[in-house]
């Protein structure tokens, strides 16, 4: 991108005006037009005059001494499932195919406050159920490392976009992996913050105790960037966290003491991505950390947690698309039950229905105690397993997916083949602790491993240092190989 990769990078040299935002923004024309069509990253633009006036006058007022935002002409994308005001809001679904918000989500509020140029809404899979964003009821997004992969999911659009050079970084929410698993299998960063430390106001929720939005970037320090512009308490979410630096919980180790468990180095784990794990094992001794094995056996039970507990919270979530109020709609019903029928059944893909009827099933009178409440037990056991784990280690070092990027088609018709591709990435989302994907290697054939570092609760910025030491470790690494 004019010979400039990260965010930081864009930033400084538009401080020294080495460049500017119209460059920087018709560089992602470029990129746009250039990948687009064979990638699939996105589902709307914002109007191109609009964003290059927005530009030109960050130019002007930067030239003339004026104060501007903290990243006043750097690009970015988010996520079609956070709400943007005066901008399509579709979540991937025909539900709501034409749908405008009024209204803007915080972290839009907050990126715009900061003067970010906002290109437009990436893909997804339909209201995040997927893990491929092959389930988009407009098109499929494709790995821009390897066009017949896929990208990951649901937040394909934007770890694609990233990876594809448009942009420097993109929002991107994370349920159960939504961030992370993509990142991974893109080749880039990306950052599921502890629950509540970034605020979900306007964002489409699917599964409420767990959905987090995070940032996708090509660099842990783009993405520190980006997580402090749009952390932080918020009034108009009753789940945010207190204001930053307030709740802070770091290591009083004085060597870093890392942790991986045996539960995550099993037979269902590709052999490229194991031997990645070791191999960072040993870089992260060559920075003067404790590695050690640890055991977290409650893990085994996490996926059946995971898809038990967000599938209920996603049955009674998407009980408000139903045709009344805005949205999708079947004309002619004779009633309100055929319009909810009809237009739930013809408005949803086969992905959400599937999703809808489990959750409405596992909860029902007669099931309730026998699946979601003893999930929901099993949810706190578990979170109670990582708090003992963490006495023990400061971080948690793991695959976030099982596999690199596979094909695309090659599992969207086997459901529970698709689901085990997230057996990694769900326990952090049920504990609510934050996990960042840094790139860690390649497979045989080429394609990005990242892995994860996960830690306790409210400690993001520990999490993030650390996080950064790796990855120059890696950097150097590299450079002597």
């Amino acid at each position: 991108m004019l010979g400039l990769h990260t965010a930081l990078e864009m930033h400084k040299a538009l401080t020294t005006m080495e460049v500017s935002s119209v460059e920087l923004l018709t560089h992602s024309f470029s990129r746009i037009d250039e990948c687009e069509a064979q990638i699939g990253a996105f589902i709307s633009f914002m109007d191109r005059e609009l964003l290059l006036r927005q530009a030109r006058s960050i130019d002007d007022r930067r030239a003339r001494g004026e104060k501007v935002g903290l990243f006043a002409g750097v690009p970015i994308a988010i996520k079609d499932n956070i709400a943007m005001s005066g901008l399509r809001l579709t979540c991937a679904s025909r539900m709501l195919e034409a749908y405008v918000p009024p209204y803007s989500a915080t972290v839009v509020k907050r990126l715009q406050e900061a003067e970010l140029l906002i290109l437009g809404k990436t893909n997804m899979d339909e209201f995040g159920f997927g893990s491929s964003t092959e389930n988009s009821a407009f098109h499929p997004t494709r790995n821009p490392r390897a066009v017949d992969r896929v990208p990951g999911g649901t937040s394909g659009g934007s770890a694609a976009a990233v990876a594809a050079g448009v942009v420097p970084w993109a929002l991107g929410t994370d349920t159960g992996g939504s961030v992370r698993q993509p990142a991974s299998l893109c080749g880039v960063v990306g950052l599921r913050p502890t629950y509540g430390r970034v605020s979900r106001y306007g964002l489409v929720a699917y599964a409420s105790s767990m959905d987090q939005v995070g940032p996708i970037a090509c660099s842990i320090d783009d993405t520190n960037a980006l997580f402090s512009l749009i952390g932080g308490n918020d009034e108009l979410d009753s789940t945010s966290l207190p204001n930053r630096g307030h709740n802070e919980v770091s290591s009083t180790s004085t060597a870093v003491r890392l942790g991986i468990p045996n539960e995550y180095l099993t037979e269902a784990c590709q052999p490229a991505v194991v031997e990645t794990v070791w191999r960072i094992a040993d870089l992260a001794v060559e920075l003067g950390w404790k590695v050690s094995t640890v055991n977290v056996p409650l893990t085994a039970y996490a996926l059946s947690i995971y898809y038990i507990i967000a599938s209920v919270e996603a049955a009674s979530n998407l009980a408000r698309f139903a045709g009344t109020i805005y949205g999708y709609h079947t004309p002619d019903a004779i009633n309100w039950n055929e319009l909810a029928v009809r237009t739930r059944t013809s408005g949803f893909g086969a992905e959400v229905k599937r999703r809808i009827m489990l959750g409405t099933y596992t909860a029902s009178a007669g099931y309730a105690d026998q699946f979601y409440n003893k999930a929901c037990r099993a949810r706190s056991a578990l979170s109670a397993e990582y708090e003992r784990t963490f006495e023990k280690v400061d971080l948690i070092l793991s695959p976030v997916s099982p596999t690199t990027a596979w094909c695309l088609g090659e599992r969207i018709n086997d459901p529970m083949r698709m689901y085990l591709s997230d057996i990694y990435s769900v326990p952090a989302s049920l504990a609510g602790i934050p996990a960042v994907v840094i790139p860690s290697g390649h497979d045989e054939d080429g394609l990005p491993i990242g892995l994860q570092l996960s830690a306790r609760a409210r400690s993001d910025n520990y999490l993030l240092r650390q996080a950064k030491h790796l990855e120059t470790q890696l950097a150097r690494a590299a450079a002597h190989s």
